[in-house]
């Protein structure tokens, strides 16, 4: 699985960040976000096809709009 291309990171801080990925891994479109530290990929993260990571961005927006809406009141 080395055709990953890197879509973005998150720094949490000097040692660790979240990375996310996309490609294809037995001929099926894949996005992974995990977890590294000081480069190295943790055991902590998700591998997703691409319909489950539609579903996932949905929930995100629905949470992230949620919590935003609590901060304006």
């Amino acid at each position: 699985m080395n055709n990953l291309k890197l879509n973005g990171r998150v720094p949490r801080n000097a040692e660790e960040e979240i990375k996310i990925t996309s490609g294809v891994y037995w001929n099926i479109p894949v996005v992974d976000i995990r977890w590294y530290k000081k480069d190295t990929a943790t055991r902590k993260g998700i591998r997703m096809n691409l319909q489950e990571a539609r579903k996932v961005r949905h929930m995100l927006d629905k949470a992230i709009r949620s919590l935003a809406q609590n901060e304006e009141e």
